[in-house]
């Protein structure tokens, strides 16, 4: 057998690309890497015959090109996965792994081969719908245009106590939804009224709500879950 790993283009793997994310099945965080130009992406071939990828980006420099966030191989190929990814690490040059839990191909290739494993961000999936009411209180969108500024607002008696809206990086149909209140205006059940909200208009779209936030976010990891989501992963980093 006469295998190599050679690096290449997203549109060299983009068949390869669409078999992992239809047996995922879930919201990948990292997809934004390769429309985004942050990534480098390495084909596998068997006897000539792809049979694989493996995709880096820069976790802590965009430019850099040292954490594997992707790695995939055909289903009959997939007793080789911790040989092919040696070598893979050894031609990229890669020295971390940042993975989802719920990616289970990769997550046994970071307990097998990467030390100081640790989690970072918390992921959720809706799972049930609620319904939240607060009065005097009015979910709309802000009337705001430009790139970074939220699409939706909560007001209260004219004043508008938080914010939020979706971002647009995930795989389809998978959306991620972000919210913000208001310091004074905390802890009165208008972060979960937001969520409640954003999932709704998420669904109005077609699309699926998603969300995460970060392993130490005990008030945001307690909102989200009151508005109905639920955890179904991690992002975790470990060092080759």
């Amino acid at each position: 057998m006469q295998f190599n790993i050679l690096k290449t283009s997203l549109a060299e793997i983009q068949e390869l690309r669409n078999l992992f994310l239809a047996e995922i099945s879930f919201q990948f965080v990292y997809h934004k890497c390769h429309a985004a130009g942050w990534a480098d992406t390495y084909i596998f071939t068997l006897n000539g015959s792809p049979v694989g990828y493996g995709s880096l980006w820069g976790k802590n420099n965009r430019m850099d090109r040292d954490t594997v966030f992707e790695f995939y191989l055909l289903e009959p190929f997939r007793r080789l996965a911790g040989k092919v990814f040696r070598e893979f690490a050894r031609v990229s040059g890669a020295a971390y792994i940042n993975c989802q839990s719920n990616d289970t191909c990769l997550t046994a290739i970071l307990f097998e081969h990467a030390n100081t494993i640790h989690a970072e961000a918390i992921l959720f999936e809706d799972s049930i719908q609620t319904n939240f009411e607060v009065s005097h209180t009015v979910f709309r969108k802000s009337g705001l245009r430009g790139e970074h500024d939220p699409q939706y607002v909560l007001e209260q008696n004219g004043q508008v106590v938080a914010s939020g809206g979706h971002v647009w990086s995930y795989n389809f149909p998978y959306i991620d939804i972000y919210y913000e209140v208001d310091e004074d205006h905390r802890q009165k059940g208008l972060g979960s009224l937001i969520t409640q909200e954003l999932k709704n208009e998420a669904y109005r779209m077609n699309r699926v709500p998603s969300a995460r936030c970060n392993i130490k976010n005990i008030a945001s990891k307690a909102t989200l879950l009151k508005a109905g989501m639920r955890v179904c992963g991690h992002i975790l980093l470990g060092t080759l």
